[in-house]
């Protein structure tokens, strides 16, 4: 009996979703296979989606006859007519089998008028908002320099790291267009053992060496009597600091600390959110979380990349997690959150990856950004990670790859929305959709589709998007 299509929905759903064996692949973890997808008016049924044009169907081509040979000792007329009518036909059959590889005048003219109108959407829609957006982060980090240079004067161990280099703010990262994080990064956490024993997902602990050396380090006030280095204690410590801050700096009438959260999140000219997150740097050893990456049974990234990656290491953050709210002990307030930031951008030079991400990013804020916020640009970046390993040649990140790409990539996205479930690239067990609403993940994926609809069957569609 044939499995009906929609059966891959409980056999994911009851799996394991377990990425460390070699033979999960991301469509066993978040979504069925990209041809199943939700009609536009419900997200939770599928139907057949129109051929990409990677996947036509394979044409049967009539084998060419040749043409009868003239009459002997003559070349007239009819011969002639003959020869002509072979000529065509073999042009013919030059055509079908260029259609079929791609390379036919027709098919090179769509991809050129594809290439075109993402040319075109990435020099007008996504420069603009690239434009934008620089100019906010200019005159938000003004006032985030600000009041870190008085933390500083208070309390001389918070030095503030946020510093231009190459036309870009060391530290700070674009969660959306109006909000902002700035990691500080803290010094000298030699004393410390890190413990990364998966008991809190995405998250690992900061443990004393030697106990004898508590008295040696510099934040020996915030080491609790089991001898961790405590998150909690040290954000509490800076928010009060960046509070006293605000109310001195240079910028006072535009900042104002928002309430009722333990992390340190600033409201700027009413407009902007700003969260300043502590952190150590790890650069240079690698988390037991993430050791199962890379995958084994896939053949990107290549070795001298991946050494790369892990050389960058990662960064334990002082701030809250969904994790954390699960737990009743105090002791968990003391672990930090692991963060990949650098080594996932260091996965996407090369190609159109970075284009494909811009591009990503300029559709999410112009028509996915609804209320409750289920999609953010990290869960873009996530997607692209998997998009990657799911087409590990570097042919496949041509330019004239991009519309493909993007495709792929929007469409595991609806498999995601589905499941309830997105996987964090070098943290499985992190699902970035844990503590949103299923509603609202429902109301994006009907966008989701639309959008990609509109992409699929209009040739000129982004110049509206």
């Amino acid at each position: 009996m044939e499995k009906p299509q929609h059966a891959w929905l409980q056999s994911v759903e009851t799996s394991t979703l377990d990425r460390h064996s070699p033979s999960v692949t991301l469509e066993d973890k978040i979504g069925p296979p990209h041809y199943l997808l939700p009609y536009a008016s419900d997200p939770t049924q599928t139907a057949p989606l129109p051929l990409l044009h990677h996947q036509q169907p394979q044409l049967s081509l009539p084998s060419p006859q040749p043409p009868p040979p003239p009459p002997s000792g003559l070349l007239n007329h009819h011969s002639l007519h003959g020869n002509a009518s072979a000529s065509l036909q073999q042009q013919q059959q030059q055509h079908a089998a260029m259609l079929l590889e791609g390379t036919s005048p027709d098919m090179m003219s769509a991809q050129s008028k594809l290439l075109f109108q993402i040319n075109k959407y990435y020099n007008e829609r996504v420069h603009a908002r690239k434009a934008n957006i620089n100019k906010t982060i200019r005159d938000v980090c003004k006032v985030v320099q600000d009041v870190l240079k008085e933390v500083e004067v208070q309390e001389p161990r918070f030095i503030s790291s946020l510093t231009e280099v190459n036309m870009r703010y060391e530290g700070l990262e674009v969660i959306s267009p109006t909000e902002f994080e700035v990691v500080l990064y803290l010094n000298q956490m030699g004393v410390f053992n890190f413990v990364d024993d998966g008991s809190i997902p995405g998250c690992a602990v900061l443990k004393l060496s030697d106990g004898r050396k508590r008295s040696m380090s510099l934040w020996v006030e915030f080491i609790t009597a089991s001898g961790y280095l405590s998150a909690r204690k040290i954000r509490s410590r800076f928010q009060t600091l960046v509070a006293q801050a605000v109310d001195k700096c240079s910028y006072r009438d535009a900042v104002k600390m928002i309430p009722d959260t333990t992390e340190v999140r600033l409201r700027i000219k009413e407009r902007y959110v700003v969260q300043i997150t502590p952190a150590f740097r790890c650069g240079g050893i690698w988390c037991r979380s993430a050791a199962h990456w890379p995958v084994p049974t896939v053949s990107w990234p290549n070795p001298n990349l991946v050494a790369e990656v892990k050389t960058e290491g990662f960064d334990l953050l002082s701030k809250e997690s969904i994790y954390m709210k699960d737990k009743q002990s105090a002791a968990e307030g003391d672990a930090w959150v692991m963060s990949f930031r650098y080594a996932e951008d260091r996965l996407l030079y090369g190609g159109c990856r970075r284009r494909c991400l811009s591009i990503l990013k300029t559709l999410r804020d112009r028509h996915l950004d609804i209320p409750g916020q289920p999609i953010m640009n990290y869960h873009m970046k996530t997607l692209l990670l998997y998009e990657c390993e799911k087409h590990p040649r570097e042919i496949e990140w041509d330019d004239t790859c991009i519309g493909d790409r993007i495709n792929g990539i929007l469409l595991q996205l609806i498999s995601c929305l589905q499941n309830r479930r997105c996987p964090q690239y070098f943290l499985p067990q992190v699902d970035l959709f844990k503590g949103k609403s299923t509603s609202a993940m429902d109301n994006v994926a009907k966008q989701v589709w639309r959008l990609i609809r509109e992409l699929l069957t209009n040739p000129r569609s982004l110049e509206a998007l």
